[in-house]
């Protein structure tokens, strides 16, 4: 339930409410490509968020070792108000299952669609405990790398938790290479669009274009497919839109920064959150 709204169900992936191993799932509240949430309740009438693996994908190796993956990740990050708390993962009926505190929540995406005036009235301080968030995950030695809108979720009173862990990589001082680069196009760095080596400031990429969308309701490169974002982000003479242009209410030190974010070469991006954070913080007055 996303603000006591039911979103959809997708029964075709076999998500349907009703009893799951010790727990009873009530209402769906998102279904994508790898597992369903759920609000979810267990025998003793306590409530939780509980991210359950598509039954389809039970047999897939890959995607069992992707979402125990996230599970883990989740577990060794320390308690932090803008991540989404880990309670439990395990097996039920087959089918693996991540529980999490339960959240009166909608992701940032939907807000974004729909205009909502929870995210509309509190923008500034969403991009800031978004970002906050972010650094908190790379002082915990992990890099995100699917950093984007439906992946930060907003309660009923303005606050901010980063979900969903499955792609994110452990920091080790310099780039890596990955043995694969999954994610979503519209927010990938050109070094993943390129199959380069990654660090935290690829996340920082993926937060610049996320505050653009926020601060103006277009995507800086939307094309169709990973090549074409690629094309856009390479050549932006003559297709890129200033945040300023769409959107003249953007402080100018503000579209500095998305700017500084979404420089393709990411020794020119923040190096580091922390100066991000910084920034942003000046900027929007509430340091």
């Amino acid at each position: 339930m996303v603000f006591g709204v039911k979103i959809f169900s997708n029964d075709n992936l076999g998500d349907k409410p009703g009893k799951f191993g010790r727990f009873y799932l009530h209402d769906l509240i998102n279904s994508g490509g790898m597992a369903s949430l759920w609000v979810a309740t267990d025998q003793e009438g306590n409530t939780y968020t509980l991210r359950r693996l598509h039954s389809k994908l039970k047999f897939s190796l890959k995607a069992r070792s992707q979402f125990l993956h996230g599970c883990k990740v989740l577990a060794s990050i320390p308690p932090y108000e803008g991540i989404v708390r880990y309670i439990e993962h395990g097996r039920a009926e087959g089918t693996l299952y991540l529980l999490m505190e339960y959240l009166e929540c909608s992701n940032l995406k939907l807000m974004l669609a729909r205009n909502d005036p929870i995210f509309t009235e509190n923008v500034a301080a969403i991009l800031i405990d978004a970002a906050m968030a972010l650094e908190h995950l790379h002082n915990s030695g992990y890099m995100h790398l699917d950093f984007k809108p439906e992946n930060i979720i907003v309660t009923r009173s303005g606050s901010v938790k980063l979900v969903d862990f499955d792609l994110a990589q452990p920091i080790t001082g310099k780039p890596i290479k990955l043995k694969s680069y999954p994610g979503t196009p519209a927010y990938m760095a050109p070094e993943q669009l390129l199959r380069k080596e990654v660090d935290q400031r690829t996340d920082i990429f993926a937060f610049g274009v996320t505050a653009y969308e926020l601060l103006t309701y277009q995507k800086p490169f939307a094309g169709e497919s990973p090549a074409e974002v690629l094309q856009l982000q390479l050549n932006r003479q003559n297709t890129f839109a200033m945040p300023r242009q769409l959107n003249p209410d953007i402080p100018a030190p503000l579209e500095k920064v998305i700017l500084k974010c979404l420089e393709t070469e990411p020794d020119k991006r923040y190096p580091i959150m922390a100066s991000l954070v910084h920034d942003l913080k000046s900027i929007l007055y509430l340091e």
